[in-house]
Formats: structure tokens, sequence, C-alpha cells
């Protein structure tokens, strides 16, 4: 997966999770101040930054046996990670989030929202090392910015935005395994 506008959407399709959690997370805190952005953006672009890592080596332990069909894997992975989002976007139930910043308030949400990110490693797992770097930064950096703004302008987004930012994700995400795809069967680069 390669070239930075697929970069870019797979990046945005990823912080679309963490963008909508923090939007919540920003509307249950009383005050919105720029340090509690930066910390929320901080512990979801942390996430989302080294869980691909994990997921690339957890994918080179089983590259050899997969190679033949990494094109389908990954087409698979990032429609159904895809899926899993727009499916929650129109879900009745919504978490609750506490404003609470302490490491344990913000462990579980992050590693929530960067499950996701476990699985695109995978998908990197069949490209060379030199392409996860700018990945795993792109990723990282965009969730931090994008998670720090929710939280500061999350009045103004509201809850209402929500299942659109992770339904958008999810979107995202669908098409870049079709494009994947596509790109393999029909040989294009």
């Amino acid at each position: 997966m390669s070239g930075f506008f697929s970069l870019f959407t797979l990046s945005l399709g990823l912080a679309a999770d963490a963008f909508a959690v923090a939007v919540c997370k920003g509307l249950a805190m009383r005050r919105r101040r720029f340090e509690d952005a930066i910390t929320v953006g901080g512990w979801f672009g942390l996430f989302q930054a080294l869980m691909p890592i994990v997921g690339y080596y957890l994918g080179r332990l089983l590259c050899s046996a997969v190679y033949a069909v990494d094109h389908w894997i990954s087409f698979a992975l990032l429609t159904a990670i895809g899926l899993h989002m727009i499916l929650e976007a129109f879900s009745e139930e919504k978490q609750q989030l506490s404003a609470s910043l302490s490491p344990a308030a913000m462990l579980i949400p992050s590693l929530a929202c960067s499950v996701d990110a476990l699985a695109v490693g995978v998908v990197f797992s069949f490209s060379p090392l030199a392409e996860l770097l700018p990945a795993v930064l792109l990723i990282g950096a965009t969730t931090f910015l994008l998670s720090s703004l929710a939280v500061l302008l999350a009045s103004a987004f509201g809850v209402a935005y929500r299942a659109k930012a992770e339904g958008f994700g999810g979107i995202l995400l669908v098409f870049l395994g079709i494009k994947i795809l596509v790109t393999h069967l029909l040989g294009v680069k």
C-alpha cells in the first residue's frame, strides 16, 4: 500500500473512530482546555501509531504462508473493519465516557480505537518495511490532530456527528480495501 493519497485515506479512516470517541470525551468535560485536548490526542495518536507496528510483526510471522493471497486478506480485513465501523455508526447503543484523563480512563478507549490499526498493520506486513514508517507517522499524526481538535470542538460537533465520523471512516476503509484488490487483480500500480 503506497502513495500519499492511499496513506492519507487510510489515516483518516483509522482516525474516525478516535475522533468520534474524542468528541464524546470532550462533551463529558465541563471545560475543554488545550492541554486536555493534547492529552486525549496524544493517547489516541500514540496507540494508533503503535498498533500497526504490532500488527506488522504479527503478520510477518505468517507472511510466507499467505503471500499468494495477501491482496485478498488486505481486502477482507479493510472491508471487515470498514463495515464494522459503518454498523457501529448506526448502532443505537452509544457509550458514555467520563471526563477523566487518567491513564486508567484513557487506556481502554485508546486500545479499543486502535484495534483497527492493529489489523491494518497485518495488511502492511505484505509490503516492504520501508512503507511502514511513513504510514505509522501519518496515522499517528492524523489521529493526534483530529482527536485533539475533536475535544476542543466537542460542543460544536455534538453527539450527532459521532455516527457520521464513524460511518465516513468505515466507507474510506472499504474503498481502500477495494482499491487494493482491484489494483492487484488488474496488475495496476
